[in-house]
């Protein structure tokens, strides 16, 4: 949901805020006060006064929520989906010796584009997760993928029939972003790639550049990329190694995407990777 001056109810909260164009409504009350003393010949006593002020104040919000709640003005719309904030979900621990060899997922990883469609369940959400980004010194916080001087600039998304969640590497969980499939929106925003809306499930790399440049200046940017290439190809392994299937994407309109995504401003979409289990 957008957060501007013009948002007078907080959904994640419950709570109405007094937005400017409730003030306006208020001033327009102090009109009718006006309008009161004209056609009566007096003033308003205080107690009319307020039930006045306050009659402005209710009605603007009234409006403004039922616009809000307008069937299909919102809902229906990712762009314009409630952001969730604090609906932590824990993943299951990853598994950290499979069937599959390193070479054997290697030689078979291939492109895929064609999905059928079923969804990723938790162990595989989290194996994929954690081969992106995950934990693997707890003492030092070190990830799979390496990150110049440890600065990961990178942030992983995870777009399902679910919702948009964030992967926090180190609680292992995903943060709900906000309540809605994008997958049709998000293949939209990549020109049309369409198994990016067919696939079962969506890896979006997003990077902060700053948390890089602070520490390497000019050369962050190629540093960033690099730990992307990374992050990607640990997906691209563990997605055979899981007997999935899995393509790069780098292809699409990085303003409509970072708009579909909420980022804030300084982190920026880098790296699309649909997921699912190949025709």
């Amino acid at each position: 949901m957008k957060n501007d001056t013009n948002q007078t109810f907080s959904p994640e909260r419950g709570t109405f805020s007094f937005s400017h164009s409730m003030v306006e409504a208020g001033k327009r009350r102090l009109g009718h006060i006006r309008i009161w003393r004209q056609s009566t010949g007096c003033a308003p006593t205080c107690s009319q006064r307020i039930i006045i002020c306050a009659f402005g104040l209710i009605t603007a919000a009234v409006t403004r929520y039922q616009i809000w709640a307008e069937p299909g003005a919102q809902q229906n719309n990712p762009e314009n989906a409630i952001q969730v904030q604090n609906t932590e979900k824990h993943l299951p621990p990853p598994v950290l010796k499979g069937a599959v060899s390193a070479e054997e997922a290697i030689s078979k990883r291939r492109s895929v584009r064609s999905f059928k469609g079923d969804s990723l369940s938790m162990e595989q959400l989290s194996q994929l997760l954690w081969a992106a980004q995950g934990i693997t010194d707890e003492q030092r916080h070190l990830r799979t993928a390496p990150s110049a001087g440890a600065t990961y600039p990178l942030i992983v998304y995870v777009a399902t029939e679910d919702g948009l969640h964030r992967y926090e590497p180190a609680s292992h969980s995903l943060t709900l972003h906000y309540d809605a499939d994008i997958r049709r929106e998000l293949a939209d925003a990549a020109y049309g790639q369409r198994w990016i809306q067919e696939c079962s499930g969506c890896l979006i790399f997003t990077a902060v550049y700053s948390r890089t440049a602070a520490r390497y200046g000019h050369r962050a940017e190629r540093y960033v990329h690099m730990e992307a290439g990374h992050a990607a190809q640990n997906v691209h392994i563990q997605a055979v190694a899981l007997g999935l299937g899995s393509c790069p994407v780098g292809a699409f309109d990085d303003a409509k995407v970072g708009r579909l995504l909420r980022l804030p401003q300084g982190e920026e979409p880098l790296y699309i990777i649909p997921i699912g289990t190949p025709k």
